[in-house]
């Protein structure tokens, strides 16, 4: 598959990290000294289904001095009478010990370009994924915070918590996406719970101590609250406390990062799904023949 309509200012680097590694082959063919522009001179398409990149670059032979590979004073002591011939002989054996030279040095060449495509597609991690300041903000996480995977699909949104604090709109369409990722369903909704205080002291005054005075002990409180709808056979067995765990610790790290102080958050787990039953006369469920029973 031949590229075409390839940009002038893309690199050798990203073009390579979208193809198979064995899929492509780089020859040198130029002399730049940079690499921001027409750094691919030519793509050909070879019979074995490769593609070969011809890239304007400089080979370690261009960065050498030229004596280590030919005579410095071979064009200086050619007789006048043998000039014209003598001259094309030493070009062509020059021209050899070019050839020559950019094959000795071709597998070094490769092999400081793979390192600079591996070390591209390093950086991207950090660049494309505000992977350092996501290390920065998330410093404190524990090693089982880490590896709650609701808790890793919810990084990406870790440096944006200054604008989804708050932010009941944001939020929900934040565990969504997060809970989207995982095959699970949430619906959203408000509720107001009575809470009771079995020891309330409040000061009725300035300077007062606490316990001068009991003004009640029952008030009530909104709470958001995340219906988790689902059914998977791999969570609903032996494991599904472990999953119930991950769950409330990924309450927890929400809580702390993406909710504000005065708020709550709850999920609830639950099925709605009628179950089977042997005998309803509403939904009628037929077994098979060899059932036993």
């Amino acid at each position: 598959m031949l590229p075409k309509n390839i940009p002038d200012d893309i690199n050798v680097e990203l073009l390579l990290s979208y193809f198979p590694e064995d899929m492509c082959k780089v020859a040198f063919k130029g002399l730049h000294k940079r690499n921001s522009y027409n750094d691919i001179i030519e793509v050909e398409d070879r019979r074995d289904g490769s593609l070969l990149f011809g890239i304007g670059r400089n080979s370690l032979y261009n960065s050498l001095p030229e004596f280590m590979f030919h005579s410095v004073d071979r064009f200086e002591n050619i007789p006048k009478v043998e000039e014209k011939e003598r001259f094309a002989e030493e070009y062509q054996k020059q021209e050899q010990e070019k050839e020559n030279a950019y094959r000795f040095f071709e597998p070094l060449d490769l092999l400081l370009l793979k390192l600079r495509v591996s070390i591209r597609e390093r950086l991207n991690e950090y660049v494309e994924s505000n992977k350092v300041l996501i290390d920065i903000i998330c410093d404190r996480l524990t090693d089982e915070q880490k590896n709650n995977r609701f808790i890793r699909h919810s990084l990406i949104f870790v440096p944006a918590c200054k604008d989804i604090r708050g932010n009941k709109t944001l939020l929900t369409f934040m565990l969504r996406k997060i809970f989207m990722e995982e095959g699970l369903k949430i619906v959203k909704r408000r509720e107001t719970i009575r809470y009771t205080d079995t020891e309330p002291r409040y000061a009725d005054g300035l300077d007062s101590l606490l316990g001068d005075s009991y003004v009640g002990n029952i008030f009530d409180e909104g709470i958001t609250i995340y219906d988790i709808h689902y059914w998977s056979e791999d969570d609903c067995n032996e494991n599904f406390l472990t999953f119930v765990d991950d769950i409330e610790l990924f309450r927890f790290f929400i809580q702390d990062y993406f909710i504000s102080i005065e708020e709550t958050l709850q999920f609830n787990i639950s099925k709605d799904d009628v179950p089977l039953r042997l005998s309803d006369d509403i939904i009628f469920n037929y077994l098979n023949f060899n059932t036993n029973i």
